[in-house]
């Protein structure tokens, strides 16, 4: 980040930046919390305010001014004349980085703790989270809540179906992108997981004992590497297998023939390389990801994004019948809490529960 007059950088927020990296965040969260940090320090440029000292009306009139503020018009995304706005889930996900960003610069005494002091106030729980400790008279319902946050209705979240998977993989022009979305609605790994797949992780025979696994099956190992080439990081820092199918198996023969006529990826570990662009052989990319699944969605006219392949799996396995324990393993997840999203109820789902009570009063 450099600053918009001087254009030197910024360095406290390049110091913030910084401690993401050290505490071992994903590439994308990085990216993420720089254009907040800047969208804050460019609010507070605009309105001649000093970042360091904002006060409350300060701190209410950004958080007003990103749910107000059109948004700049990107190419092809938007219908000529159309105006866009952040959601107020999107203010309150910049309002929190930028609550991050001053206690930050509160330990290192570039911000004054009383204006951190404005960024909380305390809530009383009224509703528990399963497992929550209340404490023998009650006092740990009182934390503390963000004070600049809008009151917004979670939404639920987005998976699809086995048609539209297949809908996906038919649509894909190449055998290496058909692997990579089989792959993440097969396994229900992350995107950044995937991408950071080595070719040494990719354990597909029926025995892997010849290259020391005990793991029976076709499977793949997730790790966390801080090294990869493209940045790619496992969010969990914790190694898990995945079992995979044997038409996963035949997707990725496909691919390793599609890769061998390109001569430049034969000396890269990694699982996914550049094979139509260059540089030719290089990991894929983050950004070469996502401009896949964009035009994945326009060919197929649907939302395809990798989480929702992601939560795609999670919600077939549940449906399936699989152990929550078996299904927060396969995921990664290290919180069983995390498991609750998954738990939703589709337009099937609800009319068969209504038909099912109709019917039974019918009978009597």
């Amino acid at each position: 980040m450099v600053d918009a007059g001087s254009f030197d950088l910024h360095t406290e927020a390049v110091a913030f930046l910084a401690s993401l990296r050290a505490r071992g965040c994903s590439p994308n969260t990085e990216r993420v919390y720089a254009g907040r940090v800047a969208l804050y320090v460019s609010y507070c440029r605009m309105r001649r305010l000093d970042w360091r000292t904002p006060g409350f009306l300060d701190l209410a009139g950004l958080q007003r001014w990103l749910g107000e503020t059109p948004l700049p018009p990107r190419a092809g995304q938007v219908r000529p004349g159309s105006v866009c706005y952040r959601s107020q889930g999107t203010a309150n996900a910049v309002m929190t980085v930028v609550g991050e960003f001053l206690r930050f610069a509160a330990v290192h005494g570039w911000v004054r703790a009383d204006t951190t002091a404005l960024l909380s106030q305390p809530k009383l729980l009224r509703f528990t989270p399963p497992g929550f400790d209340t404490g023998e008279s009650g006092q740990r319902r009182q934390v503390e809540a963000a004070a600049f946050r809008f009151r917004v209705t979670e939404r639920g979240y987005e998976d699809l179906s086995d048609e539209q998977i297949r809908r996906m993989i038919a649509a894909a022009p190449s055998a290496r992108d058909r692997f990579l979305v089989a792959l993440l609605a097969c396994t229900g790994l992350r995107i950044g997981e995937g991408l950071g797949l080595h070719r040494g992780d990719m354990h597909l025979l029926a025995s892997s004992r010849v290259v020391g696994c005990g793991v029976e099956g076709p499977h793949v190992h997730v790790r966390r590497r801080m090294d990869n080439p493209n940045r790619a990081l496992a969010k969990s820092r914790h190694h898990r297998f995945v079992p995979v199918t044997a038409g996963l198996v035949a997707l990725y023969t496909d691919y390793q023939y599609e890769r061998d006529d390109a001569a430049e990826a034969a000396e890269s570990e990694m699982v996914f390389v550049n094979l139509f662009r260059a540089p030719l052989g290089r990991a894929m990319s983050y950004p070469n990801a996502k401009e896949m699944f964009d035009r994945l969605a326009r060919a197929v006219g649907q939302a395809c994004r990798p989480h929702m392949l992601r939560h795609s799996a999670a919600t077939r396995w549940l449906r399936d019948g699989v152990d929550r324990d078996v299904v927060q393993r396969l995921l990664g997840h290290a919180s069983p809490l995390s498991m609750e999203r998954y738990w939703h109820v589709d337009d099937a789902e609800a009319r068969a529960a209504v038909e099912r009570v109709g019917s039974l009063k019918e009978r009597r």
